[in-house]
């Protein structure tokens, strides 16, 4: 998904995330300046469906102005770039390496 707060609120003329917190205050939705810089700075992992509602109404935007879905690449196919790989990656089944030697514990400490 594609993350377009920062498109929603230029054509609202909001600028800056602060301009941005303001516009939230208005429809009564206040979150902090960090968590609003942190939805203006980048794709956020989750966003609350109230917040969402209430992001779309003081933006006067829709779900669908905020989130755009991005295609992806079929796999397998002829015009498909090869993966870079790590080194000494042989294209092998990874499996995890134990991190120490010895006994496991079997019960917590003390």
């Amino acid at each position: 998904m594609k993350w377009n707060l920062r498109w929603a609120a230029a054509r609202q003329d909001i600028w800056r995330p602060t301009d941005l917190l303001a516009a939230f205050a208005r429809v009564g939705f206040t979150p902090s300046l960090s968590k609003v810089a942190a939805l203006w700075g980048g794709t956020p992992v989750t966003v609350r469906l109230d917040d969402l509602d209430k992001i779309c109404q003081a933006l006067n935007c829709t779900v669908a102005d905020l989130l755009e879905a991005e295609t992806t690449a079929a796999t397998g196919t002829a015009t498909q770039e090869p993966q870079a790989r790590a080194v000494g990656d042989d294209g092998g089944p990874v499996r995890p390496v134990p991190r120490r030697e010895g006994p496991r514990r079997l019960k917590p400490p003390n």
